[in-house]
C-alpha cells in the first residue's frame, strides 16, 4: 500500500481523503458542451493503456453517459471481432432518486468517494470525464484533480466560458464563470495538500485554413493563458474519422487493420493519430523519468514559494 500526506476535500457527507503519492487524476472538464471532452478523455486513457499503465475512467455525467457507452462500445467491438482492445477499469454514475436534494447530493458524494477509494492505490493514473454543467461534483472533481484539460471549440462561443471580449475591440473585458471555478479549484487544492494543478487549454476543431478571425481567438487565448496560468495545446481537428470511431469504441491510436475503414478513413486515420500524439506530449503527464522530474520539480518549486523568504542579516 502506497503511504504519504493526506489530503481533504469536503462534501455533503464529510471530506473526502486521497494521497498524494497515488494515482495521477485528469480531468477532462468544460462547462460548455460538445467542445469533445469524452473524445479526449477517451484518447488519452488509451494512450496511457497502450503505454502499459493501469488507468481508471471514472464518467460523471449521469445524463448522457457518453464515456460509458464509449468503453462498452469499445467492450463489444473486442468481443464480436475478437480483436485484443486495452479497457480501463470503469465507474460510472446514475442520477440520484431521492427527493430532497441534499440526500441526493450526498448519495451522489457517496459514490464518488467509492469509485476514488477503489482506484487510487490500485491505478496509476484515473481519468475523469465530467458533465458540460457546473455541479458540486464537478467542482470536486476540478479540486482534486493533477491535470486539468479543458478541451474548447475553436470559437469565441467556447471561448466564452472562459473569458469575455469587448464586442468592438475583441480585448478581453473579463474572466468568466467556469476559469473563476477552476481558479478556486486551483486554490482548494493548494490548501488541502499544497498541490499544483496543471492546467492545459486544447483547442479543437482547428481549421485548416486560419482566418482573420482566429487570429484574433489566438490573440485572446495566449493573453488569458498569462492571466490564468494555464497552457495551450492543439488538440483534434474537425475529421470525420473521429464520429467514425465512437459507435465502434476506437481510437486513433488502435491498430488501421483492426478498424474495418476504408483507403480514405485510413488517411484521416493516421492524420488523426499524429494529432493525438503531439497532444499526449503537450500534456506532459509523468510516463517517464522525464514527466515524474517534471512533477517533482513543480511540488519543490510550490514548497518554495509558500516558504518565508530568507533576508540578510542587514535586514535584522
Amino acid at each position: 500500500m502506497l503511504t504519504g500526506k493526506v489530503m481533504s476535500f469536503e462534501g455533503p457527507v464529510g471530506p473526502i481523503r486521497r494521497r498524494r503519492d497515488n494515482a495521477h487524476v485528469i480531468v477532462c472538464g468544460n462547462e460548455k458542451g460538445g467542445s469533445g471532452k469524452t473524445t479526449t478523455s477517451m484518447h488519452i486513457t488509451v494512450a496511457l493503456l497502450k503505454a502499459g499503465f493501469r488507468v481508471a475512467t471514472i464518467d460523471l455525467d449521469t445524463r448522457q453517459k457518453s464515456l460509458t457507452r464509449y468503453v462498452q462500445n469499445r467492450r463489444n467491438f473486442s468481443q464480436t471481432h475478437d480483436v485484443d482492445l486495452e479497457l480501463p477499469s470503469h465507474f460510472r454514475f446514475d442520477m440520484a432518486k431521492d427527493d430532497s436534494q441534499r440526500e441526493a447530493q450526498s448519495e451522489d458524494f457517496a459514490s464518488f468517494v467509492r469509485a476514488v477509494s477503489d482506484v487510487e492505490d490500485s491505478h496509476d493514473f484515473v481519468v475523469v470525464d465530467t458533465p458540460g454543467s457546473d455541479n458540486y461534483l464537478m467542482r470536486l472533481s476540478h479540486s482534486m484533480a493533477d491535470t486539468l484539460v479543458t478541451p474548447m471549440n475553436d470559437s469565441f462561443v467556447d471561448f466564452d466560458v472562459l473569458g469575455r471580449v469587448d464586442g468592438e475591440t475583441l480585448e478581453i473585458i473579463d474572466v468568466s464563470h467556469y476559469a473563476m471555478m477552476v481558479r478556486e479549484a486551483r486554490r482548494q487544492r493548494r490548501m488541502a495538500d499544497n498541490g499544483l494543478l496543471d492546467w492545459i487549454v486544447v483547442r479543437n476543431r482547428l481549421a485548416s485554413i486560419g482566418s482573420r478571425d482566429q487570429q484574433h481567438l489566438h490573440a485572446c487565448v495566449k493573453e488569458l493563458s498569462l492571466r490564468l496560468g494555464f497552457r495551450v495545446a492543439d488538440g483534434i481537428s474537425e475529421r470525420v474519422v473521429y464520429r467514425e470511431y465512437f459507435p465502434k469504441g476506437l481510437t486513433a491510436l488502435d491498430e488501421v487493420k483492426d478498424l474495418g475503414l476504408t483507403e480514405r478513413a485510413s488517411r484521416s486515420h493516421r492524420s488523426a493519430r499524429l494529432e493525438i500524439r503531439n497532444l499526449i506530449k503537450m500534456l506532459r503527464l509523468p510516463v517517464d523519468d522525464a514527466g515524474r522530474q517534471r512533477a517533482d520539480a513543480r511540488k519543490k518549486w510550490l514548497q518554495r514559494a509558500t516558504a518565508p523568504v530568507e533576508m540578510p542579516d542587514i535586514f535584522v
